[in-house]
């Protein structure tokens, strides 16, 4: 047999037929064996591993009944007695940790000869580990590390192979992450420093040395050992032609250029070079764009550096890679010369040429220097890094196009914030570094700048400030640098003001890099007035726009009647040199800041959006405010075209197009939300009464309850409560608010402020006051004293919300005729979706209300009619959810579930998850009642696995019930009640009282599962309390009955004959307080077969139907009373 013990113990005979070892002492007893396979262990040792020093009163005893259960499992041969202990009859290969290490010994020997050898044996040796060492010992200790100790080298031996065999780029990654991990492992931080040699990253290679000897010093005190510095020199002062693995000799030699070694790590970007190493594989010219503070610059000598190596060692540029730096030029006629000087051009020709030949120069090129440089480079193979062309662009681009043709060898890497413009010209986006690579660049500059710092001390202020500097690498250096006096969550909470913060750059580079503000104002410089205009006035929106938005918002008002046929603009009044942006320029202006890097431009589903990063956005809208009127003027601009794009968008949230349109909304919810917060800002009650009103569908679709709740009552701070005493009878109002702009009068005013206080009691959140408390209940006065049924204006959101006040009165009577008047209204008016939604509200509340005349399917399936012709998936969804909970109450479980299968996919079409969540809620309920225990309980964790805290509908605490009910009835008492202490514990109990008559309903059924009958009968008092609620008797009409059948249960498992007669009366009361053609559910069904057969086991049959009989007269207060 083999053994197997890194990781959790396994057996294997040597038919390759597992064995199976049960219990944890067992396994514990198998790998305290198997760590000395062969040997003799005494009882004493083996019972400190087995029982971590903490023996049984008779530990030999113990111990002797472990291998009596051992030798079963194995065979009695496997494990023998030796004197004084026990011996597993093993040799030392047969255990997996011995051949671990006979593995290693083998490819360390190889590694140098034959680093393919080494590789394999490696591989083989490392693919025995499936976790950690003696993981079934109680305190595996220092044994456990020895061999994580081994595994490290082996891991480090792997690595030194790839290098051998030339693998030292797939490596680094690897290489880098163990390194982050174990920062004072020299050998480790050796072996990196060896790869990025190898790889020809020698620059990065002595940055990564002074990285450890800075680290070894802080933490140590101590300098690196004697390899480290051998490797170290080597890097200084390599020799042509050192032996070493595949690229050392490219190391070795002195390659033209003037690429100089960078002074600090570079983190993340490694596919970007990949990819413009691919770039430059397919373009002369490849130029990076990206915002300024993007790393263009580092990022070019990093590529460059990185693919100068070509084939077999050689060089890909034969003459080098020339590296020309353009910030500090001003005057573009003086960029040739620039470069000359960079590439050493000027300096060489006036030192090394005689006379003769400097007056042949000047026949074929003259004293042009463009003409001189094109000389210089004609006949070589180079890459020329163009850095920072962006303020001199047309002269760059003058000087790429002249080189390009004229000199076949030369290839160009520039780096602007827009594109030069050159014919063939493959531009590479510089994106800003994603979340992960942007915390290792804060790790590792806050380290530079505070020895031990860690962005583990706050991983969320760390990312906090990542994100809101938009992962720029200068603007995350800035912030670093701030870590000598800040810490993190205080430099976070201080972006708000990000550029009084981020100062404080390096000395030694230039004034634009040492600042935040420097880094946007260099860019600011370059704009004109158009450019700057549109920028400023972009910085109002938020989460970007489309272009009709941006014209809308960005151009100037035009008093001015349009220019005739063929007129033109008037190059004074607008243009891209004027003060004036007309409506026609703002796309060519937008396209320039896009080119400019200052907006960024990604396809949407409906064209083209832009936005800015939060940190040009920031700085455009200080210099929007900075303008006396502007920011107003354009802020007010804003709020009429999304207030304009709002009510275009609402109509199309009833019918085929309401997904686009959903989409849409979404698209910009930003702006509508910023639009609502400068109308209640300014106090504009007519634009925040409209933008609210188009949005409570939208809300409603996607249960975004706790935005309904939040701008309904910020606008209700802004006007009247018509529902306050003395209220005024409503009037019928056949518009919608959102039909027309503001200003509202009348009747269509009073309505619009209506709508907000109904939505106020819609979206309460059911975590706060009871619906009863003295804050809600003259609201609900109020509505009951306003509306009346059959109003038009009842028919559709906000004002339909009626309903919930309707049920909250609780007169029954009254819901009814509500509900029919609003079918009666709806038909007369041909108000067709308004139709559907009321029939399958009443289809809802018909399937709970049996003892009403009407069908409920009927109901839902003129619904889901009306709404599959009109198009709309929600609706559909909602009809066929109503009929299969009518279907669900009459017991026809398996139809119920098709319909409830059939809304999911409407639902899932429609793109809204909070929908498919509830209807997969109450399709497990279906499960349930049609005995599919396991696919219900597979389909709700699925459900609460995935479900988001946001949302605000019944599904969350639905499921947990629905959970708690099939594990109740699978005998899984803890576990259920695991998931009534969560819900107890994220809703307020007394809060809602619906909520809390199933919670208590459900905690008591448990308790009698679990034979706590005296608990379960205390937990139905009180859920007695919660029934009288009258929203919880118009919900749920049979919760009192089933109370009683639960108390039954109670009694009857408590015993005795006194307590059997108080549950046949209860019995009796359950059968009489039930409503007419109620429907059981499963629970119900069984608990009153199991109480009967109880109560029969204990009366006879007369006692039983007296008290039985007895029970169907009581009234609910009187049976109440026998709780």
């Amino acid at each position: 047999m083999r053994y197997a013990i890194l990781g959790s113990v396994q057996v294997v005979r040597g038919d390759g037929t597992p064995v199976a070892v049960g219990g944890a002492r067992l396994r514990a007893l198998l790998t305290a064996l198997a760590l000395r396979a062969g040997r003799p262990v005494p009882v004493h040792l083996l019972t400190a591993d087995v029982w971590a020093g903490e023996p049984p009163a008779d530990g030999p005893a113990a111990l002797q009944a472990l291998v009596g259960r051992l030798r079963r499992a194995l065979g009695r041969e496997a494990v023998r007695s030796a004197e004084g202990g026990y011996l597993l009859a093993a040799a030392r290969d047969d255990v997996d940790a011995y051949r671990f290490e006979r593995l290693v010994r083998a490819a360390a020997e190889a590694v140098e000869g034959d680093p393919a050898r080494a590789a394999a044996l490696y591989d083989e040796a490392l693919a025995l580990w499936r976790g950690p060492a003696l993981a079934d010992l109680p305190e595996p200790g220092a044994e456990a590390a020895r061999w994580e100790a081994v595994r490290a080298d082996a891991r480090r031996g792997r690595l030194a192979a790839a290098l051998g065999l030339g693998e030292a780029e797939r490596v680094l990654p690897e290489l880098a992450e163990l390194c982050g991990r174990h920062p004072l492992d020299e050998p480790l931080q050796g072996l990196r420093i060896r790869a990025l040699r190898d790889a020809g990253r020698a620059a990065e290679a002595l940055a990564a040395f002074e990285e450890v000897r800075r680290e070894l010093a802080d933490r140590l005190g101590t300098d690196p050992g004697p390899a480290l510095r051998a490797l170290h020199a080597g890097l200084l002062a390599p020799l042509p032609g050192a032996a070493g693995a595949p690229g050392a000799a490219a190391v070795g030699e002195a390659r033209p250029g003037n690429l100089k070694a960078r002074l600090t790590t570079f983190v993340g970007r490694e596919e970007d070079i990949r990819a413009i190493g691919a770039d430059l594989g397919r373009a002369r010219l490849v130029t990076l764009l990206g915002p300024g503070g993007a790393g263009k610059t580092r990022l070019s000598q990093e590529a460059a550096e990185a693919h100068a190596a070509g084939a077999a060692g050689g060089s890909r540029w034969p003459d080098g890679v020339w590296f020309a730096e353009l910030a500090p030029v001003t005057d573009p006629d003086d960029v040739a010369e620039a470069v000359l000087t960079a590439l050493g051009a000027r300096e060489t020709k006036l030192r090394g040429a005689s006379a003769e030949e400097l007056r042949a120069l000047t026949d074929r090129a003259g004293d042009e220097p463009l003409a001189r440089l094109t000389e210089h480079c004609a006949r070589r193979g180079m890459l020329l890094v163009l850095d920072n062309c962006e303020h001199v662009v047309g002269a760059a681009a003058e000087l790429a196009e002249r080189l390009l043709t004229h000199c076949p060898g030369v290839r160009i890497l520039a780096t602007s914030r827009e594109p030069l413009g050159v014919p063939g010209e493959f531009l590479r986006p510089v994106e800003p570094l994603p979340d992960h690579a942007a915390l290792r660049l804060l790790d590792d500059r806050g380290a530079a700048a505070r020895p031990g710092f860690t962005v583990a001390e706050d991983p969320d202020a760390a990312a906090e400030i990542c994100r809101r500097l938009d992962g720029l690498p200068l603007a995350i250096e800035l912030a670093a640098a701030r870590l000598r006096m800040l810490t993190p969550r205080q430099i976070a909470d201080r972006l708000d003001d990000r550029f009084r913060l981020l100062t404080g750059g390096a000395r030694t580079v230039l004034p634009r890099q040492q600042t935040l503000r420097a880094v946007v104002d260099w860019s600011w410089e370059l704009l004109d007035a158009a450019e700057r205009r549109v920028l400023a006035r972009l910085s109002v929106f938020a989460g970007g726009c489309d272009l009709p938005a941006a014209e809308a918002v960005c151009a100037d008002p035009d008093p001015d009647p349009e220019p005739g046929p063929g007129t033109g603009p008037d190059p004074g009044a607008g243009g891209r040199d004027g003060a004036v942006v007309r409506t026609g320029d703002v796309a060519s202006v937008v396209g320039s800041l896009v080119d400019k890097s200052l907006v960024i431009a990604a396809p949407g589903p409906r064209g083209m959006r832009y936005r800015m990063l939060e940190t040009v956005a920031e700085y455009a809208g200080e210099r929007l405010a900075a303008e006396a009127g502007e920011a107003g003027a354009a802020e007010r601009r804003h709020l009429v075209h999304y207030r304009e794009f709002a009510r275009a968008v609402e109509p199309l949230l009833r019918g085929a197009g309401q997904r686009e349109a959903g989409e849409r909304l979404a698209a910009d919810y930003d702006n509508l939300r910023s639009a609502l917060r400068r109308a209640v800002a300014a106090r504009d009650a007519g634009e925040a009464l409209c933008l609210v009103h188009c949005l409570v569908w939208y809300w409603q679709m996607h249960d975004l309850r706790a935005e309904c709740r939040h701008w309904a009552n910020a606008v209700a701070e802004l006007g009247p409560d018509p529902f306050r005493a003395p209220v005024a009878p409503a009037g019928p109002v056949h518009e919608r608010i959102a039909d027309t702009p503001p200003p509202y009068h009348g009747e269509a005013l009073t309505e619009a402020w209506r709508g907000i206080r109904l939505l106020q009691l819609a979206a309460r959140d059911q975590n706060s006051e009871n619906w009863n408390s003295p804050e809600v209940r003259p609201l609900i006065d109020g509505i009951l004293a306003a509306y009346r049924p059959g109003l038009p204006q009842t028919c559709r959101a906000p004002g339909s919300l009626w309903i919930y006040a309707v049920m909250i009165g609780g007169d029954a009577e009254m819901l009814r005729r509500t509900i029919d008047a609003t079918v009666e209204t709806a038909r007369a008016f041909d108000y067709r979706w308004e139709l559907a939604g009321a029939l399958q509200l009443r289809a809802n509340v018909l399937a709970n209300r049996a003892a009403w005349a009407g069908d409920a399917s009927r109901d839902a399936e003129e619904s889901l009619a009306l709404f599959t012709a009109l198009g709309d998936d929600w609706g559909c969804a909602e009809a066929l959810s109503a009929r299969a909970e009518a279907r669900e109450k009459h017991g026809l479980y398996a139809l119920a579930a098709d319909d409830f299968r059939a809304a999911i996919r409407y639902a899932e079409r429609l793109g809204a998850p909070s929908q498919v969540t509830v209807l997969r809620v109450r399709m497990a309920g279906v499960l349930m009642e049609s005995g599919r225990h396991a696919e219900a309980e597979e389909l709700l964790a699925d459900v609460l696995r995935g479900m988001p805290r946001s949302y605000g509908n019944e599904a969350m605490p639905a499921a947990h019930l629905f959970m708690a009910v099939c594990l109740g009835r699978r005998g899984r008492i803890a576990d259920a009640r695991a998931h009534i202490r969560q819900l107890r514990e994220e809703f307020a109990m007394g809060a809602y009282a619906v909520f809390d008559c199933y919670l208590l309903a459900t905690t008591a059924w448990l308790d009698n599962q679990d034979g706590r009958h005296e608990q379960a009968l205390e937990v139905l008092r009180q859920a007695l309390e919660s029934a009288r609620d009258p929203l919880a008797d118009m919900v749920a009409p049979q919760l009192p009955a089933v109370y009683m059948l639960t108390a039954a249960r109670a009694r009857a498992g408590l015993g005795g004959r006194e307590e059997a007669v108080l549950a046949a009366r209860l019995l009796g009361a359950y059968r009489a307080l039930l409503p007419d053609g109620h429907v059981p559910v499963a629970t119900e069904r069984e608990d009153l077969d199991r109480t009967e057969e109880l109560v029969r086991g204990a009366l006879d049959d007369a006692a039983y139907g007296a008290a039985y009989a007895e029970g169907g007269g009581l009234t609910l207060e009187e049976a109440a009373a026998l709780i």
